[in-house]
């Protein structure tokens, strides 16, 4: 019996190759170890290959006969205990096709059962894009982790994401107000040749008309706060980033984000991954381990606590492991 709360952690990313599946994996792994019942949900819908990653094997039914109505049990009766003591695996969708196209009466009754699982730690690896049902998947938490490289084309697709996230937020959260059809479609069109598009200007224009709406998008914007790690870390240069990223949420999308974790690049990872397997259980003294292991003291202490200055403590600490 859990007895404390359960905290949802879906994770993603903007584009794929990131390694967002293998910090899924490896974080779970981490949580568990430290003696938190957790389970790893594969939801990279379309995709899912989270079992490798776990050391099993793709014969569970999971997500996809659930959803489908294929399997009739409870969310706990589709738990596949892993060889880690404390972690369970929920896995995708097998062999069923169209995953990646549920529809809302499936992608509801799919958030029902995700709620439902019993466990201190439910961590949800969804698939990387900005499809709606990705973006509605990753809101489920209270708040999620973004991974990305530190890559220009991968912090770019992360600052995509993050953007399309919020709009996604505000568009749902305002549609109800019919008044504010026409100011809402501007969200939905936004061209090369517009002038860049930002909250804070959006904001004042329903401020202008409908002062109310601006309020619940202030309230929108303190309570969308991404928390990215940072994967594939080749030298402390790439932690530059952090600040940039930082001043951009900001400026942009007029909200507040957590820098939550640097993990370095490790060049026996892809080694490793040719077969399944645990890398945090045949590499727990890497210094990529170590920092995942830090990682999931982060979420154990700070989950609830917003980090302000994260940029910079992050930063710090990608120093001490480069140093090191």
């Amino acid at each position: 019996m859990v007895s404390e709360p359960t905290t949802i952690i879906p994770i993603a990313g903007g584009k794929g190759g990131v390694g967002k599946s293998f910090v899924t994996a490896s974080l779970a792994v981490a949580l568990a170890k430290h003696g938190h019942r957790t389970i790893a949900v594969d939801l990279d819908l379309g995709n899912s290959n989270l079992h490798s990653l776990l050391g099993l094997e793709n014969r569970y039914a999971g997500v996809g006969e659930y959803v489908k109505q294929m399997v009739k049990c409870t969310p706990a009766e589709l738990i596949v205990e892993t060889s880690v003591p404390n972690l369970g695996f929920v896995p995708g969708d097998g062999r069923m096709p169209f995953m990646a196209n549920i529809k809302y009466h499936e992608k509801t009754r799919l958030v029902k059962f995700l709620k439902a699982l019993p466990a201190r730690y439910v961590l949800l690896d969804l698939s990387a894009g900005t499809s709606f049902n990705t973006l509605d998947l990753f809101r489920v938490g209270a708040s999620g982790i973004v991974v990305t490289t530190p890559e220009h084309p991968a912090l770019m697709s992360t600052l995509v994401f993050v953007k399309t996230l919020l709009l996604r937020t505000i568009d749902e959260s305002l549609r109800q107000d019919p008044d504010l059809k026409d100011l809402l479609a501007e969200l939905h069109k936004q061209s090369v040749n517009d002038p860049v598009f930002t909250v804070e200007h959006f904001r004042n224009q329903l401020a202008e008309t409908h002062p109310e709406a601006a309020e619940k998008l202030d309230a929108i914007c303190k309570r969308v706060r991404p928390r990215f790690v940072y994967n594939m870390v080749e030298s402390v240069k790439d932690a530059q980033v952090f600040s940039n990223i930082d001043a951009t949420c900001a400026a942009v999308l007029s909200i507040e984000c957590d820098h939550f974790g640097v993990v370095p690049y490790d060049p026996e990872v892809r080694q490793l991954m040719k077969q399944p397997g645990i890398f945090m259980l045949e590499r727990p003294e890497s210094t990529m381990a170590q920092t995942i292991n830090r990682l999931a003291l982060r979420v154990i202490k700070l989950w609830e606590t917003p980090l302000d200055g994260s940029a910079d403590v992050l930063a710090k600490y990608a120093r001490e492991v480069f140093r090191t």
